[in-house]
């Protein structure tokens, strides 16, 4: 089984960084790592020779720069953690995708939000009355704690699906064999917690400094770092309080900020 590779396409907090009509913040326009786009991961299991297994997850506003930037050429899977607009509405940027490959691509997500996408992307499901366009997507259902395992030319990758809570909505985590993404929650239930023990990495919600009632702060994030102990973790999900150089200077030796295009490789 090959190496697996997790590319942060984007990190930044519901309207990214700078942020229309407001800004910078307090980021430092000079840094690059500033500059961020809505939150999408990319994972990528390369096999001895040829393609590699890729997965998104989420479909990020700004999925077209972040698919070019990442030079991504097809796609095996879609995951989704929940609905909000932040992390869905560039679905329709993966149809040049599926003209490539000459294939839908399958969508993975729970109830909830499988019903959500439907209603509001039906199109990308299901060929409309009237339309010539077909559909681009296959629909799959995903439960807390049922392991989805996704086959490509790079081998199996295996998603085990962890509940959260994010203010009054659900959303759901992943963890990636020696990964995990959980980009936004609030309150993370102890069971998902046990799921989060014996990580290479753990990328998480860290919204500013200061509490939020539907996100983790930087201190609620390190927090549960420190209780489930991964090896290093990545914060993201940042707003525009939160320059990286700052942060990175407050974070303790196996924590850093993200940044868009950050990339990392774990063994098996």
């Amino acid at each position: 089984m090959g190496a697996l590779r997790l590319t942060i396409l984007g990190c930044g907090s519901s309207g990214g960084v700078p942020r229309v009509g407001y800004g910078w913040g307090a980021c430092d326009p000079r840094e690059a790592r500033n500059r961020r786009r809505r939150c999408s991961l990319l994972v990528e299991r390369q096999g001895d020779a040829g393609a590699p297994t890729t997965l998104l997850v989420d479909t990020a506003p700004d999925l077209r720069e972040q698919l070019l930037d990442a030079a991504v050429q097809r796609l095996d899977a879609i995951l989704f953690t929940h609905a909000h607009a932040d992390h869905t509405h560039g679905i329709d940027d993966v149809r040049a995708l599926v003209i490539h490959m000459r294939r839908r691509i399958p969508v993975f997500a729970d109830a909830r939000t499988r019903s959500l996408l439907e209603a509001r992307f039906g199109y990308c499901f299901e060929t409309p009355p009237g339309s010539e366009y077909p559909p681009i997507l296959d629909m799959h259902d995903l439960a807390d704690g049922e392991t989805t395992v996704v086959e490509g030319p790079g081998g199996a990758v295996t998603a085990l699906p962890f509940g959260m809570e994010h203010g009054n909505e659900a959303a759901l985590g992943f963890r990636f064999g020696p990964a995990a993404y959980a980009p936004d929650v609030s309150l993370m239930p102890e069971a998902s917690q046990a799921r989060l023990h014996g990580l290479d990495l753990l990328i998480i919600d860290a919204l500013r400094e200061t509490p939020h009632p539907t996100h983790y702060s930087v201190s609620d994030a390190l927090a549960l770092i420190e209780t489930v102990r991964p090896r290093r973790a990545i914060l993201t999900n940042l707003h525009t309080d939160l320059d990286y150089a700052t942060l990175a200077a407050k974070l303790p030796p196996n924590v850093v900020p993200a940044y868009d295009g950050l990339s990392v490789t774990l063994d098996p």
